[in-house]
């Protein structure tokens, strides 16, 4: 597509295939920075790159933001966890502003994060750093103290996070002290954090100018299994509360452009407490989702949003209207073998022949013997559903985790 000049020059951080191919659509330069392996495929597609190993923080880290000035480039934009320090370090260069490198820290670590949530008024649950098994015991008793309980009594169980990884990597459920063992010691520091009974759900949301351009509810069926958009009524009957909750966010971490990924717990009563936010695409091909949704391109969308060049009138025009403009439900389903020992592939009937079903990316098993999940663990590929009725959906999505593809 023809690029405009008058508008952004853009630093894609990372590699995906989609988000390249969206900006080769769209009326925006572009140059992906990722890993010297990119190199290859990117000079036989003709794909504007840069090296850059973000795996190295040192004295040299300087020079990736200099080298994407002297280029004439605006922005920098984060397409994975790890890469979001790096685009806020870029950004602060390049904008003159140095503060960007410091709010993509709290983007990063977890702790920090719900701190400055909380100093902004937002509700979080009680979390703590923990730096050996010691500290995950005492806070396991006093949380549960704190719950009253009785002895006999079942205790409540603690979350375990990795302080900067993304979304379920390393995130373990702690009941009692013995599940504290199993604990391999380089996990440590983690930042630990009471249970909060609720429902949880996503939200995505593209920021211009400080304001919600076009705000996303990703409702999880199972955390982890699946998710689909846009949500049931019953969620969306939340979207008042949880776009007022995503303005406190956008203030308290002082949010001017750009897209932020936060997940929430919404409790019986209607009380919202913070989970976590990022600052970079979601996980479980939500943008992918919501192309098939409503039909425009997210990551054209996020583009658009950091882009200091974009006016109001383009980004309002850009995105469709929440809910109403949505042609359907797209949900995924993440696959995790069921069993120890698998030897091919097999797509339940069921599945296959629903009328809801799309595609999978799923793959026949390389080793025979499935390792062992510790924590969330990853899922060995996905499977696309689209429908128009998001409790039959919902319904579908929960009931895949009963069925087994690996055989």
């Amino acid at each position: 597509m023809k690029k405009n000049p008058e508008k952004g020059y853009v630093a894609l951080l990372g590699w995906s295939l989609n988000a390249i191919e969206a900006l080769d659509n769209f009326d925006r330069r572009y140059i992906v920075v990722a890993p010297p392996w990119a190199e290859d495929y990117c000079k036989e597609h003709d794909i504007p790159y840069m090296a850059w190993d973000f795996e190295r923080l040192n004295d040299r880290s300087l020079e990736i933001a200099e080298r994407l000035k002297d280029e004439g480039v605006d922005v920098a934009i984060p397409l994975f966890e790890e890469t979001v320090e790096w685009a806020g370090a870029v950004n602060a260069v390049l904008m003159q502003n140095p503060r960007l490198h410091g709010q993509a820290v709290l983007m990063r670590d977890k702790a920090l994060m719900k701190r400055r949530a909380q100093l902004g008024g937002i509700r979080v649950g009680i979390f703590e750093e923990a730096h050996d098994k010691e500290d995950v015991i005492r806070f396991l008793k006093r949380v549960n103290q704190t719950l009253l309980k009785l002895d006999g009594d079942p205790d409540d169980p603690i979350h375990l996070k990795a302080f900067d990884k993304a979304g379920c990597l390393g995130h373990r459920v702690i009941r009692t002290p013995e599940e504290v063992d199993a604990i391999p010691d380089e996990e440590f520091p983690v930042l630990m954090e009471s249970h909060l009974d609720g429902w949880e759900f996503a939200v995505e949301a593209w920021i211009h100018d400080g304001e919600i351009k076009f705000l996303n509810i990703s409702e999880y069926v199972t955390l982890g299994y699946s998710v689909f958009v846009p949500a049931t009524p019953e969620l969306e009957s939340w979207r008042a509360l949880i776009t007022k909750e995503i303005e406190k966010l956008i203030k308290a971490f002082d949010i001017q452009f750009g897209f932020i990924h936060p997940e929430y717990f919404v409790t019986s009563d209607g009380t919202m407490y913070f989970g976590e936010v990022a600052y970079r695409p979601p996980g479980f091909k939500v943008f992918e989702l919501l192309e098939r949704a409503y039909g425009f391109n997210a990551y054209q969308g996020m583009v658009l949003a950091f882009d200091p060049k974009t006016t109001k009138e383009e980004i309002n025009s850009f995105f469709p209207k929440e809910v109403v403009d949505a042609k359907g439900v797209a949900g995924c389903f993440g696959v995790y073998p069921r069993r120890r020992v698998v030897s091919k592939l097999e797509i339940p009937p069921e599945t296959e022949n629903h009328e809801y079903f799309e595609s999978h990316e799923l793959t026949p098993p390389l080793e025979e013997t499935v390792t062992k999940r510790t924590a969330f663990g990853t899922h060995w590929g996905l499977i696309y559903f689209f429908g128009d009725d998001p409790h039959k959906m919902r319904d579908l999505l929960k009931h895949q985790e009963d069925l087994d593809f690996y055989v």
